[in-house]
């Protein structure tokens, strides 16, 4: 479908794209972007992702750059400068970004050619991970009028595909829609007693690279400690981790040196790994749309993989238990929203648009508030529009050249002691003259055949030298102020939507409890129908249509003959043979059934004709 989303955005139109997970989104807006004059500007919430594309469209010869609230005001003002005159080809721009003065005020000199909207379902109350900052972008499109939009989510129900267009102020509707059947993923339940064990009879079973999925960093940790033990190449990753320690596992996984990766769901955006074999979730997702986008990540190379979900009917409490700590009372959400603002030192009417660092733990245990009950009553502000929190930011340091080409040497030669060091930086990173580019001071250190610290130490003389801006590394997440903090009987938190909310997130629990518990629909086509797809066919993989049925045929085979048996006798009686004929199947396996859908008096042979006796009762039967 890239082809077709590239040529209706080609041709200016508003476009949405449903395109499952992998299947290569970003070249739809990266192609239109270098195909016209000017840029493409691309809101998204993944700055991990933002970064990963910025790097590799470098390499690729292609200028692009990201903003986000990770950099400083002056990051941002070069990064702007650049966009206007430095023939830049993509702007990634993080949502909580489109208000802000800065941007506003150099927006009107940004020859923008496209607007694209990644993780689109964001912009809908209805969507799974609503972000009221979202809803700006129809604010931008006033300011760029005639520029097209291109909306692209990989999960989005029929409700939330509307909506989306609605919201994003399409000018007529227009869904381009890949199918998100995954043909080589085999979706699998498997209801145990012992999670362990079959968990170990899995790996061992199924070889190549996967990743298991649970919900809690501890759960994590001792699966990890589990599958090792066990001589499984495994490592874990969760957003307690140092962030060194994090990139190196990640880079081990990456690169085969690590089999299996357990993880929270903090693993997995912007991951591009195509021969993972193996996705098991240890525990019960939240939602649909959370376990379609993580299974989705198996088999990106098109060959044979599984999705794989452990299931316990004790499971359906502890979800019951979360969707209850997603919903803390108002009066909690009110506690932890005046905290923040002493956290901060935020006096009553200021703070807008200030963006802080943020450490949850260190936040918790300042005002005594449970991690979690905490964390959720956060993420119910930023719904309300009063904060946004980032996801965490992983910044290695940055260096950006304050002085020209000219005045550097002139330095080198007044000042050799920095010397060696300028042209080591020079050779390693260029473009430091027009942007701030990323540097890893150990790198630099190995070059050199010196101590990390020494690098250190110099690059903070060039510093405060000013020959250089050098912004030392940043990990945490980000609390900003979208609104100025408010008087507590100022907060509002309207019952309706609230109770909407509750209820919308309950809704989706229940339809993922429904997916684990049932056994008599195709996992695949389970999915399929919660996101709108019409009639999908039977997968023929899963565990359900591989499941023997009563007659010895699986139950795929038992299925489709049965649904070829009705169709065709709704016509009227047929042949007998000629019937067994049109079910294109064994013909063995066709009489099979026909015996058994007349022992069960579905159908009756009369002169050698088959014929139904009651059309509706089949129907009620099996489909």
């Amino acid at each position: 479908m890239q082809d077709e989303i590239i040529r209706s955005v080609g041709e200016g139109r508003d476009t949405l794209a449903l395109l499952p997970t992998g299947g290569g989104k970003s070249i739809t807006y990266q192609v239109p972007a270098l195909a016209k004059e000017g840029l493409a500007l691309v809101i998204t919430p993944l700055i991990s992702l933002m970064t990963d594309q910025v790097d590799r469209l470098k390499k690729l010869g292609i200028k692009a750059v990201a903003i986000h609230s990770g950099l400083s005001r002056f990051e941002v003002d070069v990064a702007l400068d650049n966009c206007i005159y430095g023939d830049y080809k993509l702007l990634y721009l993080s949502p909580e970004r489109l208000g802000t003065e800065l941007f506003l005020s150099r927006l009107d000199n940004i020859n923008v050619n496209l607007i694209a909207v990644d993780e689109a379902h964001c912009i809908s109350q209805w969507g799974y991970d609503f972000r009221p900052s979202y809803l700006r972008i129809a604010e931008i499109r006033d300011r760029l009028p005639g520029v097209p939009v291109l909306a692209l989510t990989a999960t989005a129900t029929p409700e939330v595909v509307d909506d989306i267009q609605d919201k994003l102020r399409f000018s007529k509707h227009n869904v381009i829609r890949q199918t998100f059947e995954r043909k080589n993923l085999a979706y699998v339940v498997r209801q145990t007693e012992d999670k362990a064990s079959s968990l170990l009879r899995i790996l061992n079973k199924q070889q190549g690279s996967g990743i298991v999925y649970a919900r809690s960093r501890k759960r994590v940790e001792e699966i990890a400690a589990l599958l090792l033990k066990n001589g499984i190449s495994a490592g874990y990753y969760h957003a307690g981790l140092d962030v060194r320690k994090r990139t190196g596992l990640q880079h081990e996984w990456m690169h085969d040196k690590l089999r299996i990766m357990v993880a929270t769901n903090a693993f997995g955006m912007g991951i591009d790994k195509e021969n993972v074999r193996l996705v098991v979730h240890y525990e019960l997702p939240n939602s649909p749309e959370a376990y379609f986008q993580e299974a989705g990540r198996a088999g990106r190379d098109g060959r044979k993989a599984y999705a794989v979900l452990l299931y316990h009917p004790s499971d359906h409490q502890s979800l019951e238990k979360a969707h209850t700590l997603r919903f803390p009372d108002v009066e909690m959400i009110r506690r932890v929203y005046q905290a923040l603002g002493n956290f901060y030192q935020i006096i009553p009417g200021s703070g807008k648009g200030q963006a802080f660092n943020f450490n949850l733990k260190d936040f918790c245990s300042k005002f005594g508030f449970h991690t979690l009950a905490a964390y959720h009553a956060l993420k119910h502000l930023e719904r309300s529009g009063y904060i946004e929190l980032t996801d965490e930011i992983n910044l290695p340091s940055r260096i950006h050249f304050r002085i020209t080409r000219d005045d550097l040497y002139k330095f080198q030669v007044a000042n050799d002691r920095f010397d060696a060091v300028i042209r080591l930086i020079l050779r390693t990173y260029p473009g430091l003259f027009s942007e701030f580019g990323r540097i890893d001071e150990e790198t630099l250190a190995k070059k050199a055949k010196v101590r990390t610290g020494l690098i250190i130490q110099v690059l903070e003389n060039l510093r405060n030298l000013g020959v250089i801006y050098y912004l030392k590394p940043q990990s945490n997440p980000q609390i900003i102020f979208t609104s100025e903090r408010l008087e507590n009987q100022s907060l509002l938190f309207p019952e309706k939507s609230y109770q909407q909310r509750k209820e919308a997130e309950k809704k989706r629990m229940n339809v993922m409890w429904h997916y684990a518990s049932s056994d008599t629909r195709c996992r695949s086509q389970q999915l399929l129908l919660y996101f709108g797809e019409k009639d999908p066919f039977r997968c023929g993989q899963c565990d359900v249509c591989l499941r023997k049925h009563e007659t010895g045929l699986s139950q795929y085979e038992a299925d489709k003959i049965i649904h070829i048996i009705y169709e065709t006798l709704k016509q009227g009686p047929v042949d007998q043979q000629e019937l067994i004929e049109l079910t294109h199947s064994d013909p063995s396996k066709a009489a099979t059934i026909i015996s058994y859908l007349t022992d069960r008096g579905f159908i009756a042979i009369r002169k050698g004709k088959v014929q139904m006796i009651n059309p509706k009762t089949v129907q009620g039967e099996f489909f």
